[in-house]
């Protein structure tokens, strides 16, 4: 079955985009996000965000499989959500002042700053792949800053993993790394008709084998 992953944006406001930022950061990510070039957006997010996103993205790029990789707005069949731009694929370039500007802008779907460039980026993703491919969301489900907008575009097409059901971010992002190491997909339910909240799943072991 063909399908494509779409990630929640990393945190921009926090302790780790303040440091890559910094006008003192010496890190390669740091200057080329100085650069006019910029840096690629899923480097940039891997790093503010850690684990997490660490973990999605791992996993987002095992296990996509777009119906037309040739086509731009697919792409490899990763996309994540921006604040401000709507889907953009992990290889967009991020410069610092765009960085800045995500930092700054609400994720809400009252924000029509956030919501129309995300509306309009998910039709055109839609109309690329046709009605027969899922379409992962690798994020929150719980409130709607994502779910608002693209249960919408998606309908019943808008898939997650149950197993995000009562796990936390670092929880998720772990389960997702050591599934993506191992080859081995997670389960999917709509998320139109899902239960959203449910008991915390036992702690993965070190070992990083999920339970069960």
């Amino acid at each position: 079955m063909p399908r494509v992953f779409l990630l929640s944006p990393a945190h921009c406001r926090g302790r780790r985009a303040r440091q890559v930022l910094s006008p003192a950061a010496g890190s390669e990510l740091a200057a080329a996000l100085r650069s006019r070039r910029g840096a690629p957006l899923g480097e940039v997010f891997r790093f503010v965000s850690g684990l997490y996103f660490r973990g999605k993205l791992a996993y987002a790029e095992r296990f996509a499989a777009p119906p037309d990789p040739g086509d731009p707005a697919v792409g490899r069949g990763v996309l994540v959500i921006t604040p401000d731009a709507g889907l953009c694929p992990p290889e967009a370039r991020l410069t610092a002042r765009r960085l800045r500007a995500f930092a700054a802008a609400s994720i809400d779907p009252a924000n029509a700053g956030y919501r129309r460039p995300l509306a309009r980026s998910a039709r055109a993703l839609a109309r690329a792949i046709g009605p027969a491919c899922d379409v992962v969301l690798l994020g929150s489900i719980a409130s709607p800053k994502y779910t608002g907008v693209l249960l919408g575009v998606f309908g019943e097409r808008l898939l997650f993993p149950i197993d995000f059901v009562g796990r936390g971010d670092m929880s998720r992002g772990g389960l997702l790394l050591r599934m993506a190491a191992a080859g081995r997909e997670l389960e999917y339910a709509p998320v139109a008709a899902s239960v959203l909240h449910g008991p915390r799943p036992p702690r993965l072991d070190h070992l990083g084998e999920p339970p069960g």
